[in-house]
């Protein structure tokens, strides 16, 4: 979906001004932010791509007037309302009122190393060959899909090269609408400046972006 989440070129959000010796965290509240996302994703019930979109999802004033974190846990309380785990209710209140959705697992404090480390592995096999190889000339895809996708806007109807063939894994359009894995293979694909940003480009410069194989065509 094209949202207030998909920024790259665009204008009017003045510099990056990235701060020196930065902290993981500004506030408190943003480490209990993080614990709560990372203890209602080990509940089972939705998957990494749902979750994304659920925070692409939130109201464009909303996204942009919210924090990095902020913006997390509107997206975890549409997520534990959906799948049943709170009410609105009780999200707005803080308090349990009925019993809700039972996860599957429960993260406890002395399972987190092992969790993180393990980490959420997405590649899979698949089931037919490659299409693009390496030094293939592709194209972009131009769609506006209502759902979610990986593809960035900026990078829509674009002409590039295949740097790489990377392997199979899920396929985040369908994953985060409980379709199915539906794997498919992603390549690296590099793309000029010029193209990209168009005339005045700086032309030393390149972008390249991981691209499922059903977001290019050959050239």
């Amino acid at each position: 979906m094209n949202g207030p989440h998909d920024l790259g070129g665009q204008m009017g959000f003045g510099p990056i001004a990235p701060e020196r010796n930065e902290p993981y965290f500004h506030a408190e509240w943003e480490k209990r932010a993080l614990g709560i996302t990372l203890s209602c994703g080990a509940f089972g019930a939705w998957t990494i791509d749902e979750s994304r979109h659920a925070r692409e999802s939130i109201p464009p004033a909303e996204y942009l007037a919210a924090s990095y974190y902020e913006v997390w846990i509107r997206g975890i309380d549409t997520l534990l309302e959906r799948h049943g785990f709170a009410s609105r209710e009780e999200l707005l209140s803080g308090q349990h009122i009925a019993q809700g959705t039972q996860p599957k697992r429960v993260l406890k404090a002395d399972m987190v190393a092992g969790v993180l480390a393990h980490g959420g592995p997405c590649d899979r096999p698949v089931q037919t060959a490659a299409v693009f190889s390496v030094g293939d000339r592709v194209r972009t895809k131009n769609f506006h899909p209502l759902g979610h996708t990986r593809l960035p806007r900026y990078a829509r109807a674009k002409s590039g090269v295949v740097e790489a063939v990377q392997g199979g894994f899920v396929f985040p359009d369908d994953n985060a609408h409980c379709n199915g894995e539906n794997p498919q293979w992603v390549y690296t694909v590099v793309f000029t400046g010029e193209e990209i940003w168009g005339e005045g480009a700086d032309p030393s410069l390149t972008i390249s972006i991981d691209a499922w194989e059903s977001y290019l065509e050959r050239v």
